[in-house]
């Protein structure tokens, strides 16, 4: 991994911010954006909410920066009852993902707890009557006695509105919440995971998946693990991985066979006995994983830490970026409040050499994959005054805002970056604050 002058080294900024600016108080759960997601070229950005509904940008062409407007925004799910189970199921959309596009429609694959839907988004022109051919301005015209004598309305384009239609629904395949989604670089499949279990679909098949990893044991009294996020390969269609609340990663191949319970790859470091605790199944379990571009690397973040994982090398990490180790310290408080159960997302760059994890009190941090540099920034309402937040680590007290610097007492930890998403192509990055989706640029 080789290491440059990178987007740590150059000043963050605050590029836009949508959503609701008002107080805290007014926000309502139905609000608070739950997935974010740039597509493949980084011209589109789509956001998901705990309110089943789903928002997507355009990149503003107008504009020579990299910024977004407002591209339409459709609702995904609703909340549903299962009467077989007597349960509740929400319309939190829990993942977006985008398809490759092929020809002037997008196509999105958004999830809930049990429920995958593929929608179709287009730009639909609404055409109205330009001329009434049946009647001459007073009187109706008589009925016509032939064929050609017959007269249709003229019709006339007036607007075009960007429409979304569910193509598929995908549905009745987890016992258990969903919690990953991710298409196949083959582009006709998809896995989907949750608890216990891993499921292949074809994308033009919704009424049938295949099972391809169950951890589900006979009693369900000796259950250790449960799977917490999957992911394809970014290059091999045959390969894909899943991570597990023990603090595993485990690489798949389906061409081994078709339940995939056997891995080809496990990634995993094991704990040091002084250290463990009544907290340490807690920490370890992985909240997120992700390849870099390239498939080399694997990115994996669990409570305090990120690990970058070569996927030639099982034996231990290539790093290990300590996040939140100054937390340590109060992880009964954590435990007590259900923080320590947040599940934080990671992100390569498109480049694979910087790495994005948010944090408490509206705090994200970027790393470089193999250097010293680091920046820390936070997400604030602030930065609409300010255009500029922090820089690069040690310069102006950025580095120690957001940890050793700042006294825990006044950590909000109500205030959370936990979704964010960055752009393939280039150093921006969209950040899940609450209900705000802020967007940052490096100069």
């Amino acid at each position: 991994m080789e290491s440059e002058s990178s987007s740590t080294s150059g000043p963050w900024r605050f590029a836009q911010c949508f959503g609701d600016k008002g107080e805290v108080d007014d926000i309502t759960e139905a609000d608070i954006i739950s997935t974010v997601e740039f597509d493949h070229t980084g011209d589109y950005l789509a956001t998901g909410d705990k309110g089943g509904r789903v928002v997507l940008f355009e990149r503003n062409e107008s504009k020579k920066a990299c910024e977004y407007k407002f591209y339409t925004e459709f609702q995904s799910h609703e909340p549903e009852f299962d009467y077989l189970k007597s349960l509740e199921i929400e319309e939190k959309i829990n993942k977006i993902k985008w398809c490759k596009r092929q020809n002037a429609a997008h196509f999105l694959l958004s999830t809930n707890d049990k429920t995958i839907k593929l929608w179709k988004v287009f730009e639909k022109s609404i055409k109205v009557v330009a001329q009434n051919n049946h009647h001459d301005g007073q009187n109706a015209m008589p009925t016509p006695v032939s064929r050609a004598a017959l007269r249709l309305p003229l019709m006339a384009p007036q607007d075009s509105i960007v429409a979304a239609v569910p193509r598929k629904i995908y549905q009745n395949a987890h016992a258990y919440h969903i919690n990953s989604i991710s298409i196949n670089s083959d582009g006709e499949t998809y896995i989907s995971a949750d608890d216990l279990r891993v499921n292949l679909w074809n994308l033009s098949i919704s009424d049938r998946s295949f099972n391809i990893v169950d951890i589900k044991p006979v009693n369900m009294e000796e259950l250790t693990e449960v799977i917490t996020a999957a992911e394809f390969h970014p290059v091999h269609c045959n390969m894909f991985m899943y991570s597990s609340s023990k603090g595993t990663i485990k690489l798949a191949d389906m061409r081994d066979q078709a339940l995939c319970d056997k891995h080809a790859k496990q990634f995993e470091e094991e704990e040091d006995p002084t250290n463990r605790s009544f907290f340490s199944e807690i920490i370890s379990s992985i909240s997120d994983v992700r390849f870099s571009r390239d498939g080399r690397y694997i990115l994996a973040r669990d409570y305090l830490s990120l690990k970058i994982w070569d996927v030639n090398m099982e034996s231990k990490p290539l790093r290990t970026i300590n996040i939140h180790d100054h937390l340590r310290g109060k992880l009964c408080d954590l435990y007590e409040n259900d923080c320590i159960f947040d599940k934080f997302e990671c992100n390569f760059s498109g480049d694979g050499k910087h790495v994005l994890t948010g944090s408490y009190h509206n705090y994200f941090r970027i790393y470089d994959v193999n250097g010293p540099g680091e920046a820390v920034l936070q997400a604030d309402k602030l930065a609409f005054k300010a255009k500029k937040i922090g820089g690069a680590a040690g310069k102006g007290g950025a580095k120690n805002n957001g940890t050793k610097g700042m006294n825990l007492e006044t950590i909000d930890f109500n205030k959370k970056i936990l979704h964010g998403s960055w752009h393939p192509r280039e150093n921006t990055i969209a950040l899940a604050a609450t209900n705000n989706l802020f967007l940052y640029s490096a100069a």
